[in-house]
């Protein structure tokens, strides 16, 4: 019989499975790392909010699935196995400097509060990087309100929400209920709203609090570092400008759908953030070095 193209294009995760387990192909196992990277990235950046934590926990991930793949029994999808063990990862990693900086949503608004509105007339030398750092000041305030969620709604917020997962592949991976998932993203997005009805200018344009406004007490206090920026960029800039006109009013924030919410406004497709390519290049080492270690049950 001869096998469609397809089956040889693009294999599924399970056959790529079956040959690195079985063929010991280490360009199986490589293909297999690199259609996930990038989503494991995205879950440990969102969670952690600090670039250099979100890579050290992706290499992670990518060595316990590289070396645990003889576990994979396939009682379930190859992509669900694989989320479950990132989730853990990343429920388990010691907290990251961001996460110890926000204790809730009191302690942020105290911060927003207390950080003084200036000018950004002399702040850069261009109009386009006072651009800049105004999209960096935006994302990063954003990211630290998702940081006064505790652990369990945030981890269940970016997936349902900025990873848009539904709620039975959200459930397989947390090992809870499709209800119960349901219910903890319903709870998150009330508490988000909450907070952000009454302060933010991007949700209401009478809220006091402007991104713009706040953007060099953030550098002054370290939170944007002008020279380092995480997450602006000139191209996510524009994919996020051509994304923005996809999403709804933050006011809506409690009744939408997961994967329809409208946290694309200020992060972009999640997608975007793709792992430097540095992570890429450390691929075909860690394949090499996986090839000899020990098969075990990851979780």
């Amino acid at each position: 019989m001869v096998t469609p193209p397809t089956a040889i294009d693009d294999p599924s995760d399970e056959q790529l499975v079956e040959r690195a387990t079985g063929q010991g192909s280490p360009v199986a196992v490589e293909t297999l790392l690199r259609r996930h990277q990038t989503w494991i990235f995205n879950l440990a950046l969102y969670m952690m909010q600090s670039r250099a934590d979100a890579e050290d926990a992706t290499q992670e991930v990518l060595v316990k699935v590289a070396t645990s793949l003889a576990s994979f029994r396939g009682d379930s999808r190859f992509r669900t196995w694989a989320y479950r063990i990132a989730v853990n990862h990343v429920i388990d990693r010691k907290r990251s400097r961001p996460e110890e900086t926000v204790h809730g949503f009191a302690c942020y608004g105290d911060y927003l509060d207390r950080a003084p509105d200036a000018d950004l007339a002399d702040l850069g030398t261009s109009p386009s990087e006072v651009s800049l750092l105004v999209e960096e000041a935006k994302i990063v305030c954003t990211m630290g309100v998702l940081l006064c969620l505790d652990r369990e709604q945030r981890l269940t917020f970016v997936l349902g929400e900025i990873l848009e997962v539904n709620d039975e592949l959200g459930a397989a991976v947390l090992g809870i209920g499709r209800a119960a998932f349901r219910q903890r993203l319903a709870r998150a997005r009330r508490h988000l709203t909450s907070f952000l009805a009454g302060r933010c200018g991007l949700v209401d344009a009478s809220n006091p609090c402007r991104c713009a406004r706040k953007t060099r007490a953030f550098i002054s206090d370290g939170i944007v570092d002008r020279d380092r920026l995480q997450f602006a960029d000139p191209h996510l800039a524009r994919v996020r400008a051509d994304a923005a006109g996809r999403s709804r009013a933050l006011s809506v924030l409690a009744e939408s759908r997961p994967g329809s919410g409208p946290w694309t406004a200020f992060f972009g497709d999640a997608r975007l953030f793709v792992p430097p390519a540095e992570l890429g290049a450390r691929l075909r080492t860690l394949v090499a070095d996986s090839a000899g270690a020990p098969q075990g049950d990851p979780t």
